[in-house]
């Protein structure tokens, strides 16, 4: 068996992850300085115990801000993955971790965008999420916790999703005893948004749709999806778990815009055809989205 030669990444792409994930962190430094601290709410992980950390000390140990402590919380984290997760992504983590501190320290005299809390949750977890959706993407991280939770997850019994919604149950609990508890139910509703907003960002906007099709008029069904649609099809084998005759079982990718007209496309052809819709995490190659319309 001959073996696969890896290339390695070349400069030019090198470079621009760098730019996006400078990008990225740029926006979750403006969301934390202009939106988030000066209405006391947080985010969840480093970055949220970072933030109340820096609440309670800075004031006695005034080298200890936020900028320094976001990072020497990360960085034995950081560690931990360059030892068991991979060299790429840590360096790039942590460029984007110095990033984030540097640029941070660089907004404290910029008065803050707005100072109703309600508005600062919204805008301030939106700025943030696509900030970390776009580290995320371009191959870092901004949260320890994240790296500390794939390393645990491997002896302990939780997924990282799991492990991360603990670790930020308590910071937000002890956001409530710090900054009080509308502060920290606000929050809540930033990190949710910020959630939500780096799905968007890490997935695209252009959500697809993987669709399953069992039809006795495969064939017929399976063309007036290539002709009508401009969808390719793939022909899966399956067996009937009642009838334990052989089927063949249509799968098709499309958008989401265009699952009404699949649905319609697939009851013309055969009323009867069994359809199974499912989301999908992200589509590439085959040349997707060079479809015909």
């Amino acid at each position: 068996m001959t073996q696969r030669i890896h290339k390695k990444e070349s400069p030019l792409h090198f470079i621009y992850r760098l730019f996006f994930i400078t990008v990225g962190a740029g926006l979750a430094a403006v969301s934390i300085e202009l939106f988030l601290v000066p209405n006391n709410i947080i985010d969840g992980g480093i970055i949220g115990i970072s933030l109340i950390l820096d609440y309670l000390v800075s004031d006695s140990i005034p080298f200890l801000n936020f900028s320094t402590l976001l990072v020497l919380l990360n960085l034995p984290f950081m560690y931990s993955g360059y030892k068991h997760i991979g060299k790429t992504f840590v360096v790039s983590s942590l460029f984007a971790v110095v990033a984030l501190a540097l640029i941070e320290s660089l907004l404290h005299h910029i008065d803050p965008f707005v100072t109703e809390e309600i508005l600062a949750t919204v805008f301030g977890g939106l700025t943030l999420g696509v900030g970390v959706g776009l580290v995320i993407r371009h191959g870092g991280s901004l949260d320890g916790t994240e790296i500390l939770g794939i390393l645990l997850t491997k002896k302990l019994p939780f997924s990282v999703g799991e492990f991360v919604m603990f670790m930020n149950i308590f910071i937000f609990g002890w956001a409530a005893f710090v900054f009080g508890i509308e502060e920290a139910m606000y929050s809540v509703m930033t990190y949710y948004i910020a959630f939500k907003t780096i799905d968007t960002v890490i997935q695209g906007m252009d959500e697809t749709k993987a669709v399953i099709i069992v039809s006795d008029h495969y064939l017929d069904v399976s063309d007036a999806i290539l002709q009508r649609l401009g969808r390719g099809t793939t022909m899966l084998k399956g067996r009937g778990g009642y009838t334990d005759n052989d089927k063949e079982v249509i799968y098709v990718v499309v958008t989401r815009l265009e699952v009404t007209k699949l649905k319609s496309v697939v009851s013309d052809v055969d009323p009867d055809a069994f359809i199974t819709i499912m989301s999908t995490q992200e589509t590439k190659g085959a040349r997707f989205k060079s479809a015909i319309h």
